[in-house]
């Protein structure tokens, strides 16, 4: 599926860095480990301020499309295709994670969740961004199924190893492409693990 809506010509989830991300951009460090890459709009950015980042997707044309935007701002990425079923990224690796609207099983974010915390260096953070379970009365992206949308609960037992420098459920409008825009009903969440 999203080999095939990623082979449009244009970005379809465009090609500026989602909006919570740059507003909180300045808490990051590198590497940067970005789940669900997709075309590379937030890892272009990433490493647009300077931060060595590494893309992950299961999409390797939309990860083709990353690398020429990449290319196109003159900026260097690493990209890595992979099923997030079944990544393993390194421990202790990263300074930051990642994940924007990258929307997952509740069987996979039990595995993966947990290796997301040890991959961090101390001190590091993840950065998260995903539809809420109330988007479902929403037309402006998103899975249609609530086991792939968060909630509160699900980030606090999913990252329990992190303290929460930032956790909120908030309305706003997503402006992000053709395929997330319009009101929305998001999870937004920064989590630092101990020094």
């Amino acid at each position: 599926m999203w080999d095939e809506r990623y082979a449009a010509t244009e970005y379809v989830y465009g090609t500026a860095p989602n909006s919570f991300l740059a507003e909180h951009a300045h808490r990051l460090s590198g590497p940067v480990l970005s789940l669900a890459e997709g075309e590379g709009r937030n890892a272009v950015f990433l490493a647009g301020l300077g931060l060595q980042v590494l893309g992950v997707d299961a999409s390797a044309v939309g990860l083709r499309k990353a690398q020429a935007l990449a290319s196109a701002r003159n900026v260097e990425i690493h990209t890595e295709v992979a099923d997030l079923a079944q990544f393993t990224p390194a421990p202790a690796q990263y300074g930051a994670v990642v994940s924007i609207f990258a929307h997952l099983p509740g069987s996979i974010r039990g595995r993966l969740y947990p290796l997301l915390v040890d991959s961090l260096v101390p001190g590091g953070l993840v950065q998260l961004e995903a539809y809420a379970e109330e988007q479902l009365a929403y037309a402006s992206g998103g899975p249609k199924d609530v086991d792939m949308l968060m909630s509160l609960a699900k980030i606090t037992q999913g990252f329990a190893g992190l303290e929460p420098v930032l956790l909120q459920h908030i309305e706003r409008e997503v402006i992000e492409g053709s395929h997330h825009t319009g009101h929305a009903s998001v999870i937004q969440f920064i989590g630092r693990k101990a020094i």
